[in-house]
């Protein structure tokens, strides 16, 4: 469950339907609260080569990263840098030609695509920046079918899905399907879909990249929120620099390497909420 003592919540309201989202001050919280330090994915000398021979391509040259509970990180780089390839590697999806990926304790090393697929249900949770909803399926179904393939059914995944859309604010949305909603109420849908699973690692792709300004803020401040379950770490990949202000963690790669890696505090207050 999300951590929301009633002295630091703040009403936020979607910006095309009503709904109101619980956001977390994220400088009152870290005042109150000590952050585990051991990490929840730990990333050591990741290498991808794509291709072979003449047409060999190294997209990652030894990323080490660790995601740490209780952290929205942002991965930031230009087109071409390799983010999309890291994320694809930290969410199990894609295999490292070399190096070690650790998530919530368990090594992917000697893992098959069923091990893979396996670890990622359990551990990993993804928010894409195209929703990725069935448009036939209401809100409550989407994650229904998410549960389902994590081998949660029946009552246990029926409370589930209740309780991730009412961590979202879509309660009253719970039977509307994705036609109906707003990109800000799908978006928070698809976050829903991530937390339905009690995944410790949530990865989203662009979350706002098809999101106006006012859901934009929306978005982020919610899974600024997420983040601050100690139980959880989020990592965002985003050329949106709105999104500065609620990051905890800024990376920056560039022509598959990390060549900055720090806490935003400095970032944030230049640039505001």
């Amino acid at each position: 469950m999300l951590l929301t003592p009633e002295d630091t919540v703040e009403p936020h309201q979607d910006a095309t339907h009503g709904g109101s989202i619980r956001v977390l001050q994220r400088d009152d919280w870290r005042a109150t609260t000590t952050r585990p330090s051991k990490p929840i994915l730990r990333a050591r000398g990741i290498v991808k080569v794509l291709g072979t021979g003449a047409n060999e391509l190294q997209v990652l040259k030894g990323i080490d990263l660790d995601l740490r509970p209780g952290e929205l990180t942002l991965l930031m780089g230009p087109s071409g840098s390799g983010k999309t390839t890291l994320l694809s590697i930290l969410g199990c999806i894609l295999t490292p030609t070399s190096g070690d990926l650790e998530v919530a304790g368990q090594s992917t090393k000697g893992l098959g695509p069923e091990g893979l697929a396996d670890l990622r249900r359990k551990h990993v949770g993804f928010v894409f920046q195209s929703y990725n909803l069935f448009p036939t399926l209401t809100a409550t179904q989407n994650l229904l079918l998410a549960l389902d393939l994590r081998g949660i059914k029946g009552q246990m995944a029926s409370e589930y899905a209740a309780r991730a859309l009412a961590e979202v604010g879509l309660t009253h949305r719970a039977n509307a399907y994705p036609g109906q909603m707003s990109g800000g109420e799908k978006q928070r849908v698809a976050i829903a879909r991530a937390l339905s699973g009690s995944s410790s690692v949530i990865l989203a792709d662009e979350p706002t990249a098809a999101l106006d300004g006012e859901n934009g803020k929306a978005v982020m401040a919610l899974l600024s929120e997420v983040a601050q379950d100690p139980s959880r770490a989020v990592l965002a990949v985003t050329h949106d620099h709105r999104t500065l202000a609620y990051a905890d963690r800024i990376i920056r790669i560039e022509d598959g390497r990390i060549v900055d890696d720090k806490a935003s505090e400095g970032i944030r207050a230049g640039a505001g909420r």
